[in-house]
C-alpha cells in the first residue's frame, strides 16, 4: 500500500481546526443574541407605562365628583395592570425563544463542524488507502475478518479474495484474466478479463460497504487487481 503523503490533513490538527471554528461560533452566536436581546428588551415599552399615564390623570382631574368618572379610572388602572401583566408574560417567552434559538444555532454549528471533519477524515482515507491491521480470511466459515469485523461472502468471493491475498503476499498485481486462471485451473491466455473483472465485481458486492471494498481492493489502470493493504497483515485459514 502506498505511504500517506504530505497533502493528508493530520487528523489532530483537523480536530484542532474544528475544535477552534466550534469556539469562535459560539462566541459569535452568543455576542449576537446577547445584542439582540439587549435591542430587544430595551426598546420594549415600560410595563408601568400605562399605570403612570392614569396616575397622572387622577392627579390632573382630582375634582372628579360623578360616579361615572370614577369608575372610568378604575377600569382605566385595570386596564394598565392587565397590560402590565401581559408585558411582563411577553418578557418571558422572548427570553425563552432566546435560549431556544441559541440552542438551535450551537447544534447547528455543531453538526456542520462534524460533517466538515467527517468529509476531511473519508477523503484522507481515500488518498491513502483503508488502514488494516489484520486480514483473516476463513475458507471454512466463508468469511473474513477485517479489522475484527465479520463479512460473511459467498465461496465464489472467498477464492477470489484469498487469489488477491495471495499475490498481495507476493508483491503481484493481477489481471482479470489471471484471476480467472488461478480460481478455475484454467491457463490464463484461455481466460478473459471480463472473467476477472466480473469476480472483483461481485466480491465488493458482497463486502456490502461500497467505501470498504473500493479501498480494499484497488484497480490499477493497465496492471489489473491488487489488495491494499500490507502483506504481513494477511492471514488465511
Amino acid at each position: 500500500m502506498p505511504e500517506p503523503t504530505s497533502s493528508v490533513t493530520d487528523p489532530a490538527e483537523t480536530l484542532r481546526a474544528g475544535n477552534r471554528v466550534v469556539t469562535f461560533g459560539i462566541i459569535a452566536i452568543v455576542v449576537i443574541l446577547l445584542g439582540a436581546a439587549v435591542l430587544l428588551f430595551v426598546n420594549l415599552p415600560d410595563a408601568n407605562a400605562f399605570n403612570a399615564r392614569v396616575e397622572r390623570i387622577f392627579v390632573q382631574n382630582g375634582n372628579l365628583n360623578t360616579q361615572g368618572e370614577v369608575k372610568l379610572l378604575e377600569i382605566l388602572a385595570q386596564s394598565g395592570t392587565a397590560f402590565a401583566d401581559v408585558l411582563s408574560s411577553y418578557r418571558v417567552v422572548i427570553f425563552v425563544l432566546l435560549i431556544f434559538a441559541t440552542a438551535l444555532l450551537l447544534a447547528a454549528l455543531v453538526f456542520l463542524v462534524t460533517i466538515i471533519t467527517l468529509n476531511r477524515r473519508i477523503s484522507a482515507i481515500q488518498r491513502t488507502g483503508i488502514q488494516v491491521s489484520s486480514l483473516l480470511i476463513s475458507r471454512a466459515d466463508r468469511a473474513v475478518y477485517l479489522n475484527n469485523m465479520e463479512f460473511k461472502l459467498t465461496e465464489a468471493a472467498i477464492e477470489t479474495l484469498a487469489v488477491l491475498a495471495e499475490a498481495r503476499m507476493d508483491d503481484e498485481v493481477l489481471s482479470g484474466a489471471e484471476i480467472e486462471a488461478m480460481i478455475s485451473g484454467r491457463d490464463a491466455a484461455e481466460c478473459e478479463e471480463a472473467a476477472g473483472a466480473t469476480r472483483i465485481k461481485r466480491l465488493r458486492d458482497t463486502l456490502g460497504n461500497q467505501m470498504v471494498s473500493e479501498l480494499l481492493v484497488k484497480n490499477i489502470a493497465r496492471r489489473g487487481y491488487m489488495l491494499a493493504i500490507e502483506k504481513d497483515v494477511i492471514r488465511m485459514v
